[in-house]
């Protein structure tokens, strides 16, 4: 029980680190220990599991429950996640331009069926909306999973009875308590996922398409460390970094080795929780932006149809180019809903050059050899952006209701955070 004790007085991101360091050791000295591996497919199964669920219940409760009806918070995070999806995608052609990269036009073609242009992607995001809510919840298709909570919250906020509101705030707080739990061993399912990264593809990724995989990296980077910041600071004001560091420190960590944003989905929820934001903001704000604040995404389209381009000799203007950042963004938005994330919608924007599809599939093959870096720092942006700017938008609707104070310490406010 002392152990257990000193255990829980440990500070979170401090065990997680210890969970890396180990895993990374045991990884690079034995091959083959799969219980250790089990520990962090079970972690990451665990927390994808109740994450839809989590997002109903949360929803519909915060819904049913409000007094108020979404105000201007709720139009600044969404325009706050589409404008730095497309900054994001606008800094991958000017990476590209800098240092433009070539790919290898050789090796296995991914199996998956890509999307075949922008209209078939949206057109398919639109028909998931309105899937069969049960089905949405299994499968974790969280823009069926918002549209179905919104209206059920609505309709039983017209409700009389207080019965049924009363259930869905007594089963998300016991969901919550559930997820509270998993993230409190998320040390060990860090280990876990750092020992199977390790033990299995070790350093060798950055050999071969090392170049290509540093552009990627460091554009996100750039993304992360000065856009994203950027942006929040002409919104509030207010010297961003703090704020952007918690993000990086306890969504993008958690991120980076879970490799989903299904999955962080309830570690982001907790985040808001002790960044003293509104749960009916964010419980909305949150899984809507695991879908449309995709700045990791737009980048690896960009930058890999931009190195597909260079390889088989068209010529990109910049204007050209800039239209590509739109589509990468509207494209990126889908991304979630389609196997293979970001990488087979790379064909889709190949097809704006007239590449042809079977060259981009190569283009999509080298992706997935790369995706074990690179899936992991794009999910870590995606992440870890979904708070900061669901956290923007509400600390500037503080700043100029003329409550300053209300804002957390660190941003010269006087609100203590839990941490």
């Amino acid at each position: 029980m002392k152990i257990i004790q000193k255990y829980n007085e440990t500070n979170l991101i401090l065990r997680i680190v210890i969970g890396l360091i180990v895993g990374t050791v045991l990884g690079l000295i034995w091959k083959h220990l799969d219980f250790i591996t089990l520990m962090g497919t079970l972690f990451k199964g665990s927390l994808q599991s109740l994450a839809p669920i989590l997002v109903f219940v949360l929803i519909v409760t915060s819904l049913s429950n409000s007094a108020s009806k979404m105000d201007r918070r709720f139009g600044r995070v969404i325009f706050l996640y589409m404008l730095s999806t497309f900054l994001a995608a606008f800094a991958a052609v000017v990476v590209s331009y800098v240092f433009p990269q070539t790919v290898v036009l050789t090796g296995k073609v991914a199996e998956q069926d890509a999307p075949g242009g922008i209209r078939e992607v949206l057109t398919n995001l639109l028909n998931s909306i309105v899937q069969n809510p049960v089905n949405a919840l299994a499968e974790g298709s969280y823009i069926s999973i918002l549209f179905w909570a919104v209206l059920l919250g609505m309709a039983l906020k017209k409700v009389d009875s207080d019965a049924a509101k009363q259930m869905f705030k007594d089963l998300s707080e016991g969901v919550s308590t559930i997820v509270r739990w998993i993230i409190n061993l998320a040390p060990f399912g860090v280990m876990g996922l750092v020992y199977g990264t390790v033990s299995s593809s070790g350093l060798s990724v950055f050999g071969t398409y090392g170049k290509l995989l540093v552009t990627l990296v460091g554009c996100m980077l750039l993304v992360a460390l000065v856009i994203d910041p950027l942006v929040s600071f002409v919104c509030m004001r207010r010297n961003p970094y703090p704020l952007v560091w918690r993000c990086l420190k306890e969504s993008g960590l958690m991120a980076f080795f879970t490799r989903s944003s299904a999955a962080n989905i309830p570690v982001n929820m907790d985040l808001c929780k002790r960044l003293g934001l509104d749960e009916e903001m964010y419980s909305v704000s949150i899984p809507l932006g695991a879908t449309i604040n995709m700045d990791g995404a737009a980048i690896t389209i960009t930058i890999m149809t931009l190195a597909t381009a260079n390889t088989v000799g068209v010529q990109v203007d910049f204007a050209t180019a800039v239209i590509l950042s739109i589509l990468a963004t509207l494209g990126a938005c889908g991304a979630s809903g389609v196997a293979g994330g970001s990488l087979l919608l790379i064909p889709m924007a190949c097809s704006l050059f007239g590449i042809d599809a079977s060259v981009a599939m190569q283009t999509v093959g080298i992706g997935f050899i790369i995706s074990v870096v690179q899936d992991s720092v794009e999910t870590a942006l995606n992440s870890s952006g979904d708070v900061m700017f669901a956290a923007t938008a509400e600390y500037t609707q503080w700043i100029k209701d003329g409550h300053p104070e209300s804002l957390p310490t660190f941003l010269g406010g006087q609100q203590k955070m839990d941490v």
